[in-house]
């Protein structure tokens, strides 16, 4: 990577690192703490509560990604971030329930992800992309990990008016971070056309990509309806949980080293299948234990799933940028990343509906089936060929006016 290449890539991996930490402090003890609400004994309405940070963030993905590509990438991160912390003080604020879903409904709506990614891709080449998208990746996987030990502690002592402040004010200091650190977009030449969000969803490969972090995140928040659970099963208190994540987590970070020299030698398309084909793995072996859980084995399957999660977090964007259009790739990533929330939003309904129906391990064969036809979509994929240099990127800007 060059100078400017990491600059970008550590301001854009601290901006996605401080707003999911916010984020992530809420989701373990979120459940717990709406209950002393008005209106929290209503578990649907805490669920909604919940769930419609997804769901907002999944219907205004596309605009903010189309309007990256009109307006400017850092005008409307900014414009995003102002909205989410809206949404996290007013999340502080409220008194009851339904201010609560509000709040968590504003936050949504600051849907960044998509124009945060594309500008990463602008200030990128190809050939360091996929190491960039790892360092997104990794920030937001360390995250999830430091979530699960402070969450309760800052709970306790903050409650969850506090985390939601907390969250706000990570969210003005991301705002900082875009304005005074991160290296300003590459400016976009006059013939070079807008993009339109009708060339990326006839784009038989963007598409292919789209289906799979749908999938992805699906079955990963569908896991984290029944894991929990089988920890408990297994011995292990719920307050101790992290002593289980944080090792598997920060033990597959050590596994991405491999997968940058494996890109290098022309094996990404191998990469992408194995990844899938672990995940498909763990899921049939989370069916296979649902009944009797071990810790040693979950915890196995465990540094499994995040080895092979973290591969895909890091090569699905890379591949997704490189395929789009470049005139295009905020419309490309807003269509990704709206996926990538309703992946979210599918994965907590459906897998609590499976969890109660049919138990755990009817969840985790749907899973498994799931990652199945995933793999079977995914097999004909043919890894894009890397532009090394600025001009070669703007070369194909300029064949395509």
């Amino acid at each position: 990577m060059t100078a400017a290449e990491r600059r970008a890539s550590g301001s854009l991996a601290m901006i996605f690192a401080a707003r999911m930490l916010g984020l992530f402090l809420v989701l373990p003890v979120f459940a717990l703490e709406a209950a002393r609400y008005p209106g929290g004994n209503d578990p649907a309405l805490v669920g909604l509560a919940m769930g419609i940070y997804g769901l907002t963030q999944g219907i205004l993905q596309i605009p903010y990604g189309l309007a990256s590509d009109r307006f400017g990438r850092k005008r409307v991160i900014v414009l995003g971030l102002i909205v989410f912390a809206v949404g996290s003080f007013a999340a502080a604020a409220a008194t009851d329930l339904t201010w609560l879903l509000i709040g968590r409904a504003l936050q949504g709506a600051g849907a960044v992800s998509a124009a945060v990614t594309a500008l990463l891709a602008d200030q990128t080449r190809d050939i360091v992309r996929t190491k960039a998208m790892a360092m997104v990746g990794a920030s937001i996987g360390l995250m999830f990990a430091v979530s699960l030990v402070a969450a309760p502690l800052l709970a306790a002592r903050i409650g969850l008016n506090g985390l939601f402040a907390l969250t706000g004010v990570l969210a003005l200091l991301c705002i900082a971070i875009v304005l005074w650190w991160t290296p300003p977009a590459p400016v976009q030449h006059a013939n070079v056309p807008r993009g339109r969000l009708s060339e990326v969803l006839v784009h038989g490969p963007l598409l292919r990509l789209d289906v799979g972090v749908f999938v992805l995140h699906a079955v990963q928040l569908a896991m984290w309806v029944a894991v929990p659970a089988m920890l408990v099963q297994a011995g292990l208190a719920k307050d101790r949980h992290w002593l289980v994540y944080l090792p598997t987590v920060i033990g597959s970070f050590v596994v991405m080293g491999g997968v940058f020299a494996l890109e290098r030698r022309g094996y990404l398309r191998a990469v992408f299948l194995a990844a899938i084909g672990t995940i498909l793995m763990v899921q049939l072996g989370l069916w296979a234990v649902a009944g009797a859980p071990t810790l040693s084995v979950l915890a196995a399957l465990l540094f499994f799933f995040f080895c092979g999660f973290n591969v895909l977090e890091a090569t699905q964007p890379s591949l997704a940028s490189r395929l789009a259009p470049p005139h295009s790739r905020g419309a490309a990533l807003g269509v990704y990343n709206t996926l990538q929330s309703l992946g979210f939003f599918a994965g907590g309904a459906v897998g609590g509906w499976l969890a109660k129906s049919v138990g755990p391990a009817g969840l985790f064969g749907a899973a498994a089936l799931l990652m199945l036809v995933w793999l079977a979509a995914a097999w004909s994929m043919r890894a894009p060929q890397a532009r090394n240099t600025a001009e070669e990127m703007l070369a194909e800007e300029a064949e395509a006016s």
